[in-house]
């Protein structure tokens, strides 16, 4: 097949969602392909595309060849196309020995108990947002609930303050579809990184119970210095409040979606409701909300016949990964009970996703309440996405969500 003529860092390609019709041919034909600069690329520079899932995960595996920082005579890389002030500073792009020390320490703010007691204030609160909705059932699925619950979550865990919300959300909003070269515009990042700071300031001086107080005060003996600076906290809290809020919001978005266009696989997730678990995972698939990462290569190295240079950017695509037809079979189906489902969406390594259990606690109380409350939902108009090709994902989603006839039924779906 001839290739198709595309360019990933011009933004219009993502108008319409993820350019499923480019990567599968890229799989197909170029599964390591050189992409040449254009009048979009960041910095002017060319960079790699990896699209099979056996080569991302294997980069994912290799951090001392991958680095998420730089190498290679690049003092700077990061994870995103464009070489990012925060590599080295922020813990998705630190290499270890840092990124083990600091992911400890944070890592205490994540323990199964303390996810675990989030439950019930996260379900009283998906119950108030589908209260908010109208008796008609008609909104905007995206801002009107996807968004709010991993918004408040996140708010929750952090210890910022709920009237708050609204606006940080916006200045994410904001940055994310700018057209900067980074995954988070300048502006919208200092103001966010600001608030931060502020919030770290309030937290030194009287500590909570939230997570970013736990942060602030873990301590690592053996380590040197024991504890988190200033800096790196105000990182971790940008980091954390984007994607905390951001993905899941993507994922709930895209579920629904994925739902009301595959009806069969509505009605047996409604059958069988103890599917639950495989379906999240594979909304999780389906969806890929940070759909590839970025490394840079730190020495020479050969993939697939092909000479990657010292220095070169090397971006591996996940969402392209998780439609893998050597992986997953029929992998356009979206399937509610696929088992195994060996997605890339939480990543792989030592950079597997510090929230997954967080997203996946999100969702599924997310799942449970809307199941419970509704019988059927209907897209009513047409769908925007982000203009984004990082964090791409559902935008504005019209529907209207019919209630159900037998409310007597919500035990199968709350089992607590």
């Amino acid at each position: 097949m001839p290739a198709p003529a595309f360019d990933l860092c011009d933004l219009d390609l993502y108008r319409d969602g993820f350019p499923h019709d480019v990567f599968t041919w890229l799989r197909a034909n170029a599964p390591l392909f050189w992409h040449e600069p254009t009048a979009h690329t960041p910095q002017g520079e060319g960079f790699w595309v990896v699209s099979r899932h056996a080569d991302a995960l294997a980069i994912q595996l290799d951090p001392k060849r991958f680095s998420s920082v730089g190498g290679g005579g690049r003092a700077r890389g990061g994870t995103t196309i464009a070489d990012m002030a925060g590599a080295g500073l922020m813990l998705n792009m630190m290499d270890d020995p840092r990124h083990r020390r600091i992911r400890g320490l944070v890592n205490k703010g994540f323990t199964p108990n303390r996810i675990g007691a989030l439950e019930p204030e996260l379900r009283r609160r998906a119950r108030g947002i589908l209260d908010a909705v109208p008796a008609s059932g008609a909104c905007d699925f995206v801002a009107d609930v996807a968004r709010d619950l991993p918004l408040q979550a996140i708010c929750l865990l952090l210890g910022v303050p709920q009237a708050d919300r609204a606006m940080l959300c916006e200045w994410m909003d904001r940055g994310l579809e700018a057209d900067a070269g980074e995954a988070l515009n300048r502006e919208y990042g200092r103001m966010l990184s600001a608030y931060g700071a502020g919030l770290i300031r309030e937290r030194r001086k009287s500590l909570g119970d939230d997570l970013l107080s736990v942060v602030i005060e873990a301590r690592m003996p053996a380590e040197d210095p024991p504890a988190l600076s200033d800096e790196e906290l105000m990182f971790f809290f940008t980091l954390l409040f984007t994607a905390g809020s951001e993905t899941t919001r993507k994922a709930i978005a895209g579920g629904l979606k994925a739902l009301v266009e595959f009806p069969a696989e509505h009605a047996r997730l409604r059958a069988e409701p103890g599917l639950l678990d495989t379906a999240l995972e594979e909304i999780v698939r389906w969806t890929t909300p940070s759909v590839y990462k970025r490394r840079t290569a730190t020495c020479d190295v050969e993939l697939r016949g092909e000479k990657i240079r010292a220095g070169d950017k090397v971006t591996f695509w996940e969402m392209s990964a998780n439609r893998d037809e050597r992986v997953f079979a029929e992998p356009f189906r979206f399937d509610v009970a696929r088992d195994p489902n060996f997605h890339l969406g939480f990543g792989q390594g030592v950079h597997y996703c510090l929230g997954a259990n967080l997203a996946r606690l999100e969702m599924r109380v997310m799942f449970e309440e809307l199941f419970a409350r509704y019988e059927a939902f209907e897209i009513t108009g047409p769908a925007a996405w982000t203009r984004e090709n990082r964090l791409l994902g559902l935008k504005h989603l019209p529907v209207r969500m019919h209630r159900r006839r037998d409310v007597l039924r919500r035990g199968r779906w709350l089992k607590r």
